[in-house]
């Protein structure tokens, strides 16, 4: 049967009851809520023939980056592909099931353009909105995010049950791609309008976090803890932005309590988890912190997915807890699969592993050894491609942070000094990093020249 979602476009069905359930999947996506799971397993309860249904968990699957997750991603793939065969589905339900085809079989970007071409014939789905929008961000996409969206927002008027949602990831996607002040704009009207959009809402974080704005930052986030206390691990994320913030304003102690309390408070393998754990304790290390046994869980929770090959921010950050536990024989493991990885076949994975992930990684690893000008030389080569790793600019700037050291360390003043000139200009502000390096850099400078003038030249005769 065919029956209008909240969307008011038609899905196919033979269970009307699952389509309570597949509406609250969708706005439990949108908020990165909790719900998410157990509501996308109740309308396939409900109807496990629900093509779109069965084809949106297996993208939700490829989404997890964990290489266990890609045989149930098969799976909901075979079964999509059998119930359209058996039911006559709708263009757009079609389009989501071919989109995963499209993944399992390494194009990501294909599968986003498909779901980008359907989205101008459905606008007002702001399930496919978020799907496209979560697949660039894997891509290191913020141009492609933002246009997709403002292709499609007029459709979104303001009694739109998702409009507050769509809000915040167009916040999110002005960021990314630098228009600072109407990205503040924008997600705090998200938040205003979808109190839950923690989306939205970790859209300003980074905006007041690039800007410079700290202080403001954490009280964004202190006064609004109820939009993000619904979530899925995305929760922790929001707290490590809190203690990226208070970094910035040297608050150590409050930062070792998030980190302990807060977003590694659970010993998760979500590489998402990792991720934010990890890149904490290199800036804590970064700036002389002792940070104690911490490394040792992300370490062994890291070591188990070194083969994974899903994604390569996070087996970055993988290789930056193998590191930081002095995981010699892990860490030379997931180089060398990376290697090989990147010289085996031609999905946009491979490929992204050859370009950017073996020689970050391999400057990770050489920075860690102490050798930094190699350090240097192999994360430089990566720098102007790091953004197809995915991820955002925050993320990101922990490899942008330890290029600055290697150069430093190096004694090569002048590339630190025109890398910090262009960090400063991405993120639209100083913040308390790139002034106290800028300062070193300067000072090493200074005593170059001073040691290179004539006037402290030996005179023979």
């Amino acid at each position: 049967m065919r029956i209008d979602d909240q969307f008011e476009y038609s899905v196919t069905l033979s269970n009307k009851s699952a389509l309570t359930h597949w509406n609250k999947t969708a706005l439990a996506f949108l908020a990165h809520s909790a719900a998410t799971p157990e509501c996308l397993a109740q309308t396939l309860e409900a109807d496990p023939d629900f093509a779109m249904a069965q084809a949106t968990r297996g993208l939700f699957c490829l989404l997890l980056g964990r290489r266990e997750m890609t045989a149930t991603a098969f799976e909901a793939y075979a079964i999509a592909d059998q119930c359209r065969r058996d039911t006559q589905v709708t263009d757009r339900e079609h389009a989501v099931v071919d989109a995963l085809n499209d993944w399992l079989h390494g194009s990501l970007s294909k599968a986003a353009e498909r779901l980008d071409e359907v989205l101008l014939k459905y606008p007002r789905d702001a399930l496919i909105m978020k799907l496209v929008h979560a697949i660039r961000f894997v891509l290191g996409q913020p141009s492609r995010m933002r246009s997709s969206i403002e292709g499609v927002i007029s459709a979104y008027e303001d009694e739109h049950v998702a409009k507050g949602y769509v809000l915040g990831c167009y916040a999110f996607s002005l960021e990314e791609s630098g228009d600072f002040e109407k990205a503040e704009r924008v997600g705090r009207n998200a938040v205003e309008i979808q109190h839950d959009d923690a989306w939205g809402l970790h859209a300003v974080a980074h905006v007041l976090d690039m800007t410079g704005k700290s202080e403001e930052g954490i009280k964004w986030l202190d006064d609004r803890p109820q939009a993000w206390e619904h979530c899925n691990n995305f929760g922790y994320h929001v707290w490590w932005h809190l203690a990226l913030l208070h970094l910035d304003r040297g608050n150590i102690e409050r930062v070792l309590e998030l980190y302990d309390q807060k977003f590694r408070k659970d010993h998760t393998d979500d590489y998402r988890d990792i991720s934010n754990a990890a890149s904490m304790l290199v800036r804590l290390e970064l700036e002389g912190i002792k940070v104690g046994q911490r490394w040792e869980e992300l370490a062994i929770n890291s070591e188990k997915h070194i083969d994974d090959s899903c994604n390569v921010f996070a087996d970055l950050h993988y290789m930056l807890a193998l590191l930081g536990d002095n995981r010699r024989q892990a860490s030379d493991h997931l180089l060398s699969r990376m290697r090989a990885f990147g010289e085996e076949d031609s999905s946009e994975m491979s490929q992204i592993t050859k370009t950017t992930g073996s020689p970050t990684a391999s400057g990770l690893m050489q920075f860690k050894n102490g050798n930094f000008f190699s350090a240097y030389h192999h994360l430089a080569e990566a720098r102007p491609l790091l953004r197809t790793v995915g991820g955002s600019h925050a993320q990101r700037d922990v490899f942008e942070r330890i290029t600055i050291e290697a150069a430093l360390r190096a004694g090569l003043c002048q590339e630190a000094k025109r890398m910090i000139d262009e960090r400063s200009r991405l993120r639209g502000g100083s913040d308390t990093y790139g002034e106290t390096r800028m300062a070193q850099a300067k000072r090493m400078m200074a005593a170059t020249d001073l040691m290179q003038s004539e006037h402290l030249r030996f005179r023979i005769g």
